[in-house]
């Protein structure tokens, strides 16, 4: 079974933060929007299961990889979402609940270099989001998860360039 892709540094506890309508509608569209946790996970399994198919079984495990460590930042901001005052539904707004996720996001793409180039599109976008975040949101503990998502983000983004590269199909 893959490991998780991550970095080696300790994820920060949702313990003391209380409800905040505010940095809630600031996180909550990373749990399950067009670029979310749970989007990644999705793209990430189906990618693989592509690229495994096609005898790239390395590449494979790597998106898998990456998947489990998206599914530990799911779980996290499901986590934060519940400290924050919402049940972490799957939609972009929990505390609504409205504008539920859709698979329709995944970038269903049929040529592996277009499914490594989405996936490092993904993470780019991913990052930029949590960045933007970070400029928003005024709870330090907040910023210290997200911060510490954006480091995993970074080294999945390093690890699909370093792929895409080498990859000759």
């Amino acid at each position: 079974m893959p490991k998780s892709i991550h970095i080696n540094q300790p994820y920060p506890t949702t313990d003391g933060i209380c409800p905040d309508a505010y940095s809630l509608r600031i996180v909550s569209p990373a749990y399950a929007s067009n670029e979310s946790e749970l989007n990644a996970i999705l793209q990430y399994i189906y990618h693989s299961v592509n690229f495994e198919k096609n005898g790239y079984k390395e590449i494979a495990d790597t998106l898998v990889g990456i998947g489990i460590a998206e599914m530990h930042h799911l779980d996290m901001l499901a986590s934060l979402i519940l400290a924050l005052g919402a049940l972490p539904v799957y939609a972009q707004y929990p505390s609504t609940c409205f504008n539920f996720y859709s698979a329709k996001y995944v970038a269903y793409s049929r040529s592996l270099k277009n499914m490594l180039e989405d996936d490092i599109i993904g993470e780019r976008h991913a990052i930029a989001g949590y960045e933007k975040m970070l400029k928003c949101l005024k709870n330090e503990q907040v910023k210290a998860i997200i911060s510490r998502i954006i480091e995993d983000e970074r080294l999945h983004l390093a690890t699909l360039e370093k792929i895409l590269s080498g990859f000759k199909c």
